[in-house]
């Protein structure tokens, strides 16, 4: 009688199990693909390109002008009180880095803007992706880069691109021949 109840549960659990398996539906795809097909993307390199010019620009031209006045009174030593030298010279180390790490300033400026132009974009293809997701059943959708092997039929990428009304371009055939997506 025992071997029979812990045959019954085993069985039971075998079945739980097997439901749970079968409830289970994993899709992938590449979010960055289609945000590239998306219409707004193509503007944002000229947006951004704009925004250095008429905001990043500027600004190193102002930090530059105002480095060469405050060092220029430092240096000036003969008209310039000593007080003055001393407050200039506490203000000159804060120029002379950001003008030796511009770069560095003016990239970390350019990429949040470009998150920032692009944080709607990335919005509606979740929106997306969630709401196909939904329609086919799927449990999980996992980011393509982050797979080594992956099942054709369960690139949602033709699925979400419809649903954004969104061209694909033809498919490229891979190094092994096959195409993907």
């Amino acid at each position: 009688m025992k071997k029979l109840k812990v045959f019954v549960v085993a069985a039971c659990l075998m079945m739980v199990g097997n439901v749970a398996m079968a409830q289970t539906k994993i899709a992938y795809i590449s979010v960055d693909q289609v945000v590239y097909l998306m219409p707004g993307t193509s503007k944002i390199d000229s947006l951004l390109q704009k925004y250095r010019t008429d905001s990043i620009q500027p600004e190193y031209n102002r930090l530059l002008v105002n480095y060469q006045f405050k060092d220029s009174v430092y240096r000036d030593s003969t008209k310039t009180p000593k007080t003055v030298r001393d407050e200039v010279a506490k203000e000159l180390p804060s120029y002379v880095y950001q003008l030796q790490n511009w770069q560095q300033i003016e990239q970390q400026a350019t990429e949040a803007k470009q998150n920032e132009l692009l944080a709607p974009i990335y919005k509606e293809v979740y929106d997306a992706i969630k709401a196909v997701a939904k329609e086919k059943g799927y449990t999980h959708v996992l980011s393509r880069e982050s797979l080594i092997v992956m099942p054709d039929g369960d690139n949602i990428l033709p699925l979400v691109a419809a649903k954004l009304k969104l061209k694909l371009p033809p498919a490229q055939p891979a190094a092994g021949g096959a195409p993907r997506p």
